[in-house]
Order: C-alpha cells, then sequence, then structure tokens
C-alpha cells in the first residue's frame, strides 16, 4: 500500500503493509535511524518521534495512520554542522552518556516546549515519564531543556533568554 506523508518537511511516497510500524518505515525505507528501536512495546520512548506536533511512539504506531501526516525525526531538528537548539544544548549540557534514549528524548521535549514554551521542571518531568534512561544524566537533560526552552524563547522574542527587560 502507498502511504503519502511528510517527512522533516520533505514529501514522501512509501509502499509498506498498512500494519508496519512508522519506526521500522523511517529506519528501513527513509534511512533515519535517530529513532531507535527499544522495547517495541511503547514502553521505553527510544522510538519518539513528533506527528503533527505531536509526540508519537513511532514502535506501535502502523504507517497506515500516517497518511498525509507530517513526521519530525530528530534527523529534522537540524544538523551535525548546524544543530537545532535542542540538539545544541544537549551538546552544551553534556547530557548524554550512551545516547541510545536522548533522540527520543529530545523529541518529547521538543513537542513539549511547541506546546507550553514556558515548560517548568515538573511538566518537563512529567513529559519525559515516557522515556526510560538508565545512564544517569538525568539532571543534565533537565538542563538542557531548559536551555532549549530559553533559546527558542530567545529566537521567537528576540529579547535574550527569552525574558522582557
Amino acid at each position: 500500500m502507498a502511504i503519502d506523508l511528510t517527512v522533516n518537511g520533505t514529501p514522501q511516497r512509501v509502499e509498506a503493509d498498512p500494519d508496519t510500524p512508522l519506526l521500522y518505515v523511517l529506519r528501513d525505507d527513509l534511512g533515519l535511524n535517530g529513532a531507535k528501536f527499544g522495547c517495541g512495546l511503547g514502553q521505553c520512548g527510544a522510538c519518539t518521534v513528533m506527528v503533527d506536533g505531536r509526540a508519537v511512539l513511532s514502535c506501535v504506531t502502523p504507517i497506515l495512520l500516517m497518511q498525509g501526516r507530517a513526521v519530525t525525526t530528530v534527523e529534522g531538528l537540524g544538523t551535525a554542522e548546524a544543530p537545532g537548539p535542542m540538539q545544541r544544548a544537549f551538546i552544551e549540557e553534556q547530557a548524554a552518556q550512551c545516547g541510545y534514549c536522548i533522540p527520543g528524548m529530545m523529541m518529547r521535549a521538543q513537542a513539549l516546549l511547541q506546546e507550553q514554551p514556558d515548560a517548568d521542571d515538573a511538566a518537563i518531568r512529567r513529559a519525559l515519564e515516557f522515556n526510560l534512561c538508565r545512564c544517569g544524566t538525568h539532571m543534565r537533560i533537565l538542563r538542557a531543556i531548559r536551555r532549549a526552552a530559553d533559546t527558542l524563547r530567545h529566537a521567537e522574542t528576540g529579547v535574550p533568554n527569552g525574558r522582557a527587560g
């Protein structure tokens, strides 16, 4: 079955069984390996991407549901040469150890900040409850998300740190 969707701003047409998980299409058909296979049950968050701006577990989302939708993966946030604000913040805060869960955390945090630009620590923690990490960089991850929020607010307002005088 042919499915038309937009991935990281680029229209795509994929041929896949309608029940194929979005994760498999992203990785196997489109070569986007940022989203990771963790549990395959929607319980770890390593596969998190955004669909129409909302965080979605791609390992349990059938491609059939993606017809006409906009998907953003961690690759859509920036590049190695020009990382986006979320990616840059994670780099600057050294928020990754093994890095396996980090793309999913970035995507969930990006979706949160798009919806709630002024999300506080409690909101960030609630949003990340779906993403498991065993490395122990949780405080760095929180700092990175706060840093990205400040950067994104600054970009929107033109005022340093997003704070009006």
